[in-house]
């Protein structure tokens, strides 16, 4: 079964929670590590959804602005 693709909230929610859990200092040395690499994962992950979302917003703008012109 297909597993839903998880939201940006949620993703964001789970990189707060590690921030926290790494702010709170007390994680060990290789805690700490698997946090971090867990957060650059998620960071990654909200980096490439920003980025599709800002592609569809550019492509809707170029779609308008072709519309306004035709309209002229």
């Amino acid at each position: 079964m297909a597993r839903k693709a998880e939201s940006y909230e949620e993703i964001l929610l789970k990189l707060k929670l590690i921030v926290d859990n790494m702010e709170n200092n007390e994680l060990t040395l290789e805690e700490s590590m698997k946090q971090y690499e867990e957060g650059v994962k998620l960071s990654n992950k909200l980096y490439g959804i920003l980025n599709k979302m800002e592609s569809k917003i550019n492509i809707l703008n170029n779609e308008k602005e072709e519309e306004f012109g035709e309209n002229i």
